[in-house]
């Protein structure tokens, strides 16, 4: 059964950083793109970064590019969000998700290609 558990989310104040964390577990990792979403109140979840199985290549939404970095540690079966100079707009529930398929060429960023979702973790920016 695959598992993936966020981890890492909390309350900072504008201007400041977290790191988030998304540890899998269930199927080999290093097979498989991973992505992060994100999902305000009130609105759709929205893609916000995805990186591909070897960690080679990354792909970021226009909203938090320079801000925002993915990267993994397949040895750790983990994969990270650096999330820096936050602003109150990106206070949202943080959400990793793995690739429906094995090493995938083109980096994904809609819902429905991503098999394997987390429970998410609450990140809250205070102005």
């Amino acid at each position: 059964q695959v598992q993936l558990v966020e981890s890492g989310g909390g309350l900072v104040q504008a201007g400041g950083s977290l790191r988030l964390s998304c540890a899998a577990s269930g199927r080999t990792f290093s097979y498989y793109a991973m992505a992060w979403f994100r999902q305000a109140p009130g609105k759709e979840r929205k893609f916000v970064a995805a990186i591909n199985w070897s960690g080679g290549s990354t792909y970021y939404a226009d909203s938090v590019k320079g801000r925002f970095t993915i990267s993994r540690d397949n040895a750790k079966n983990t994969v990270y969000l650096q999330m820096n100079s936050l602003e109150p707009e990106d206070t949202a529930v943080y959400y990793c998700a793995s690739d429906r398929k094995v090493q995938a060429i083109v980096l994904r960023t809609m819902e429905d290609e991503y098999e394997y979702w987390g429970q998410g973790t609450q990140v809250s920016v205070s102005s």
